[in-house]
């Protein structure tokens, strides 16, 4: 794919001169940004086509003959035409320019791409976002289920045929372990997308879509729990999304392991019919000091821990990132929570659906004693 040097300088030159002079295009070639006429300065024979590959949705697409004079909105173009989805929904992970993700008016020459290398992408087709957006009427309001009255809970955890499949993954699902359990911590399990990740808006970099105080509310649990991730895609997807948020080399926590959707189960429920659900049975069959007693899971589909409802926290999700992250707190408020219950024995005896309350209790009766103190001072 690489483009000779005479060309590369004819490229520079062209861009130099457009930004000095009649300012009609934008080049920069240190920034990588392409002018409206640099295609047009070098002639195409003798320019190397070569392909490239896109990982979407489980599946492989080869884009075929890109030229290097072309942009990255040019590339987004054809993968458009070979996946469905439009460019402003597409998210290439590992499409980067000097440490930060690739702008669209980048030129593909400035990338160091090579032939068949393999980008991956995120994104969703117009149908299924239309899908999501407008949920069907024959069904509760998955996004809305903080409600959910606590006797609508279905018993569904020990149900035979759940508890052979747990089982089944408890044997055969093969779990990389980063960092061994730590003596005396309890157990976090934390889902991605929507809980830590808005995953469905677009951005320049991953940061802009993070939940805002990720890493100081992971900081802050590792100092009481282990922290494990689980998500219900696949594990590629599960390690790059950590790899972008920069949580799989932050110093200061570190994470357990990593599960992915291979050890989910499916389940049939009464409320949502067959569902792949998150057991933390799992976990709890493989790595025997978690227990009920000591693991909380936080996710922003209540669906997910239906096979462990006392353990559950649902999150509210975080959505339309760039509207919501100035204002979003739930991270914070969620760390002060964490911190409160890692002093009791046994978190199952809590109900998670009610933790505002229980943090805003806590907060009060602590501001009692300290009004109580200070009149006491007084009388003396």
């Amino acid at each position: 794919m690489r483009v000779s040097t005479a060309k590369m300088d004819a490229m520079k030159e062209e861009s130099e001169s457009q930004s000095c002079g009649d300012n009609q295009g934008s080049g920069d070639h240190e920034s990588g940004v392409a002018t409206s006429n640099v295609e047009s300065s070098v002639q195409m024979d003798g320019v190397k086509l070569f392909p490239l590959i896109v990982k979407w949705s489980g599946k492989e697409y080869e884009i075929e003959d890109i030229s290097p004079l072309k942009t990255v909105r040019d590339l987004k173009g054809a993968i458009m035409t070979k996946t469905g989805v439009q460019p402003g929904r597409q998210k290439l992970l590992n499409l980067t320019y000097k440490g930060r993700q690739a702008s669209d008016e980048t030129v593909l020459s400035y990338l160091s791409l090579k032939p068949n290398q393999k980008l991956m992408m995120m994104g969703s087709l117009e149908k299924e976002i239309e899908k999501v957006d407008v949920p069907p009427e024959d069904r509760p309001d998955v996004n809305n289920d903080l409600d959910i009255p606590d006797e609508d809970d279905e018993p569904l955890e020990n149900r035979e045929v759940h508890l052979n499949k747990v089982q089944r993954r408890v044997k055969e699902y093969n779990v990389n372990v980063f960092n061994p359990p730590r003596p005396d911590k309890k157990l976090l399990v934390l889902d991605i997308d929507y809980t830590l990740f808005d995953h469905r808006s677009t951005g320049e970099s991953a940061s802009e879509l993070m939940r805002p105080y990720l890493h100081e509310f992971l900081t802050t649990a590792y100092k009481d729990y282990d922290i494990v991730i689980w998500s219900a895609t696949s594990m590629k997807w599960v390690e790059e999304k950590m790899k972008l948020l920069g949580v799989s080399s932050n110093p200061m926590y570190k994470i357990s392991f990593y599960l992915d959707y291979l050890a989910m189960i499916s389940v049939h429920s009464q409320k949502y019919g067959v569902i792949e659900v998150k057991p933390l049975g799992v976990i709890w069959g493989k790595f025997p000091q978690y227990t009920p007693k000591n693991t909380i899971m936080i996710d922003d589909l209540r669906r997910n821990f239906i096979m462990n409802s006392q353990n559950g926290l649902r999150i509210r999700p975080f959505r339309s990132a760039h509207l919501n992250r100035s204002t979003d707190r739930e991270l914070v408020r969620l760390s002060e929570y964490l911190r409160k219950i890692a002093r009791l024995d046994d978190l199952s005896s809590l109900n998670h659906r009610k933790w505002e309350s229980y943090l805003a209790k806590r907060q009060q009766n602590k501001g009692d004693r300290r009004s109580h103190h200070s009149s006491s001072s007084q009388k003396m």
